[in-house]
């Protein structure tokens, strides 16, 4: 069994295994977007962070990486993603359909953000900023995560107006 992997936030600097491949990939009608309360990693219950999800939207497109598990540790890999991805429930698992930039279609596992849990948030750029700059969890601060993610992206060339925005407002905060 092949395992492919979507990495369009931390799976991105932080897929917490060695993929035997990475290419650029395309994934239609999801967008990445701060849209989950983080409570654990990157916030708390008192006072929650925001991370990545891919948000299902028609017509939408994310691009990010997709990562190839070595032969023979798909399974290892798989358990670690959920035991770190499906902590709390509000992501979904799901295998979607990528377009890799050197042509080839794959279906990969991809976690996306369940629109009817509680941790599904859609906020304005300018409240995603003052979340991301307060709040700090088990992994770290959430402007880290935020920080690492844009700055792999740009090393990437992968262009997010959105993560540009923010990195810009956090800088201003600061």
């Amino acid at each position: 069994m092949t395992l492919w992997v979507f990495g369009y936030g931390s799976l991105l600097w932080n897929p917490g295994f060695e993929p035997a491949e990475e290419v650029l990939a395309h994934l239609d009608d999801y967008h990445r977007s701060f849209c989950m309360l983080s409570v654990h990693h990157r916030g708390t219950e008192e006072e929650p962070g925001l991370v990545l999800a891919l948000d299902e939207q028609k017509g939408a497109s994310c691009t990010g990486l997709a990562l190839r598990a070595k032969e023979g540790e798909e399974a290892e890999v798989l358990a670690y993603l959920r035991e770190r991805e499906l902590i709390s429930s509000a992501y979904l698992e799901r295998h979607v359909e990528l377009l890799l930039t050197d042509g080839r279609r794959l279906a990969a596992l991809a976690y996306v953000i369940d629109p009817a849990h509680r941790q599904y948030v859609s906020f304005d750029l300018e409240t995603q900023a003052e979340m991301i700059a307060r709040a700090t969890g088990g992994r770290g601060p959430n402007v880290e995560y935020l920080r690492n993610t844009a700055a792999q992206l740009d090393r990437l060339g992968i262009h997010d107006p959105d993560m540009d925005w923010l990195v810009a407002r956090l800088s201003e905060m600061r």
